[in-house]
């Protein structure tokens, strides 16, 4: 199809528009104060054309001007007098070939990449598709429908702000405690945060939210994705909705929906969040979503990077081309091993450090992005141009570290730069407390930094995140209340959903008032959270687990835009206890440096034959290595000197600490065992230390005598420290 004459065109609001060169750099769409360059990346193109719609509910282009100009593989010109708020899109020209990969279709009206704000959400229509829906020949067929007036469109934005002196917190890895949430979730139902901020950037800052987390005593806020989503076409006909947002339209857009004064204004909401937080002392790390996009497999819409350049941006399967390598699980895999995607992903991430405040990035799914060609290599591009990056390798960085394909599941294997998170201590710690047998070695190795995974390649024990349950699983509260998962209200009968969960009931299946029951899932969860915060490495807490959130046993909540994922703050008295106890033992982990060491626990005797660190026998003695292969045992103690620390702070100052001693008990039924005084340093008694005092475990506040013995309650877990001379 030819493109138009180069005659200048005249807008439907008048305004005479013509075109000059502009600039290949920077892609998208810039406003100079004089006018909107506009460049877009596609090596295969034959011809480009800008469109220009002067309303959101314009059906056609206002203007549709040519790109003539074209420097390497960009597109550009300048179009002098347009402003900010100015709505576009693109027409992309080429073959239609699906057999070679190739899915140009000028009929479609295509989002730019690099577009920092959606004017206009996409409306489903069967014109979005490339091919014609229903046709026999499926996607080989092509679609002569026009999507102009149902197409995502791009909004020009300017990007200055009024930061107001912002200074992120930079709190060091391994004072860091993560609370991870969703920016609607935590303050849809929140009665304090005005009705106009609920469920919005500016609600995740507000003063009620700020002062929960304040008083939580967590340091870092990590959102789930905040880069504009698409809605799925499937969940929408069922009533559903794409929570989570794991489906990303824009890597440089902020959500609209998540703006409490409009679409366009996004961006802006979403700085006077982090502005906010920052100025609370809070860090805020955002979950990206690089591996795929929303456009899905061969069968998806063309929106965006299909109809632009579909060979560049995905891996096509070398056999054929018609496919894609779909290590995602969600029908297509990003190319992070060609250059322009490279730099799409490294301009999207400078972005959102440097214009957006944000202080670091969860990367989900991590390993695919270490697919230069088709197997995981961890010394390909991605890693090595954020190495070198002066603005990148400074922020803090979080790998999810696996993907769906072959030899994806890395933990233990990414960049020394990279923290993980550690799926193999959230599932030893849920078997450990479910009482399962067989697991207290990898338990032990778990809680003390899983230095096996770590320490080889010189990294430090906060490479280690920390987690029981994230937003993909139970929350704690299911996890001690359902055996099995509910997840019927996703439409897909239950079959969706992570298993195993090694989750227990406790007895009964769900909700019940049984007051045993209520009892053995509180001790439950107060032992697997304390494990969480006691442990070597960086603890994150999935958002509302400190109230007692239920989600009904759904374990992949991702479609429940509702009560399910909302937080209920009108807590009982149960859940106020529960509360409390969780800020208690957040604030006894950032006053103890002994769970906040920057070295591994070694084990070993130091000059003066003294360990660090040792594992207690329920029989009152070292356990040796023959106890760690042979029967089960009810509980594990564990002895922390806090005068061998053997680190200095930032100042030279030597850190120093308590000697405690930590008893997990994941048995049914109460413990006594003698206390560890030789090993101790000779201590005078023993006090249990406040909120893990467990039951009869000090929980009276009488010290024990220095040999003990320590009563341990069921399913408990408890802290002692010595006294020595009566301190």
């Amino acid at each position: 199809m030819p493109i138009a004459a180069s005659a200048p065109l005249e807008s439907a609001a008048g305004r005479h528009l013509r075109t000059v060169p502009g600039r290949p750099f920077p892609l998208g769409a810039t406003w100079d104060g004089m006018g909107i360059n506009f460049a877009l990346f596609s090596a295969h193109a034959e011809a480009v054309e800008l469109v220009l719609f002067d309303d959101p509910d314009d059906a056609a282009p206002a203007a549709t001007l040519p790109l003539r100009e074209r420097t390497g593989p960009v597109w550009h010109g300048y179009v002098p007098g347009l402003r900010p708020g100015q709505l576009y899109g693109y027409r992309v020209h080429g073959p239609y070939e699906p057999e070679n990969g190739l899915r140009f279709n000028p009929n479609k009206v295509l989002l730019d990449p690099y577009a920092r704000a959606i004017g206009r959400p996409l409306r489903w229509d069967d014109s979005l598709f490339g091919y014609e829906l229903g046709h026999d020949d499926g996607d080989l067929s092509f679609s002569e429908s026009d999507s102009a007036p149902y197409a995502p469109l791009g909004a020009v934005i300017e990007d200055s702000f009024e930061w107001s002196g912002d200074r992120p917190p930079k709190v060091p890895w391994e004072d860091t405690i993560i609370y991870e949430t969703h920016v609607k979730g935590i303050s849809m139902r929140h009665p304090d945060v005005p009705e106009p901020l609920r469920g919005t950037y500016l609600g995740v800052a507000s003063d009620p939210i700020v002062d929960h987390l304040k008083q939580l005593g967590v340091t870092t806020v990590q959102l789930l994705p905040v880069h504009a989503k698409l809605q799925d076409r499937h969940l929408v006909e069922k009533g559903l909705a794409n929570y989570w947002g794991y489906n990303t339209l824009s890597f440089f857009a902020a959500e609209p929906e998540y703006a409490a004064s409009g679409p366009v204004v996004a961006a802006r909401d979403f700085k006077m969040m982090v502005r906010g937080l920052h100025a609370a002392g809070l860090e805020v790390i955002v979950d990206v979503v690089y591996n795929h996009t929303c456009e899905g497999n061969k069968l998806g819409p063309t929106l965006s990077w299909r109809g632009i350049d579909n060979v560049a941006y995905y891996k096509q399967n070398p056999d054929d081309p018609r496919y894609y390598m779909d290590y995602t699980g969600t029908g297509n895999t990003l190319d992070a091993g060609t250059p322009y995607v490279l730099q799409m992903i490294m301009d999207s991430l400078r972005y959102w450090a440097t214009v957006m405040h944000v202080d670091g990035f969860r990367f989900d799914l991590a390993s695919a992005l270490a697919r230069e060609l088709f197997d995981v290599d961890m010394l390909g591009s991605f890693f090595q141009v954020i190495q070198q990056d002066p603005v990148l390798s400074q922020v803090k960085l979080i790998a999810e570290p696996w993907d769906v394909g072959p030899g994806g599941y890395q933990v233990g294997h990414f960049p020394w730069q990279w923290a993980e998170w550690n799926g193999r201590y959230r599932d030893v710690v849920r078997q450990y407390w479910r009482g399962d047998a067989g697991h207290k070695g990898e338990f032990a190795t778990r809680i003390s930094g899983s230095s096996d995974l770590y320490e080889r390649s010189g990294r430090r024990p906060f490479a280690s995140i920390n987690f029981v349950t994230a937003h993909d699983g139970f929350t704690t509260e299911d996890l001690v209340s359902y055996e099995q998962k509910h997840n019927e209200a996703n439409g897909e009968d239950n079959r969706d959903g992570h298993e195993p969960n090694y989750s227990t009931n406790c007895g009964v299946e769900g909700a019940t008032d049984d007051p045993d029951v209520l009892a053995c899932r509180e001790r439950l969860k107060r032992s697997i959270l304390g494990t969480l915060l006691l442990s070597q490495g960086v603890p994150m807490l999935l958002g509302g687990d400190e109230i007692s959130k239920t989600q009904g046993g759904n374990n992949n909540a991702y479609a429940q835009d509702n009560d399910v994922n909302y937080y209920d703050w009108d807590l009982d008295e149960r859940e106020r206890e529960f509360l409390d106890f969780v800020r208690q033992a957040i604030a006894f982990r950032q006053a103890h440096p002994l769970f906040r060491r920057r070295e591994f626990l070694t084990g070993e005797p130091d000059d003066e034959g003294v360990k660090d660190a040792l594992w207690w026998h329920p029989e009152g003695r070292e356990m040796t290595d023959d106890d760690w292969d042979g029967e089960a045992l009810p509980l594990l103690g564990l002895l922390l000197r806090g005068d061998r620390i053997g680190e200095v702070d930032a100042r030279g100052r030597e850190r120093t600490d308590d000697t405690l001693f930590l008893v997990f008990n994941r048995g049914g039924e109460p413990v006594e065992l003698a206390l560890p005084v030789e090993e101790a340093g000779q201590p005078t008694g023993w006090v249990g230390m406040p909120p893990f005092t467990g039951e009869g475990c000090g929980s009276d506040g009488a010290p024990l005598a220095p040999d003990g013995p320590a009563h341990v309650g069921p399913q408990s877990l408890a802290v002692l420290r010595a006294v020595f001379d009566g301190v």
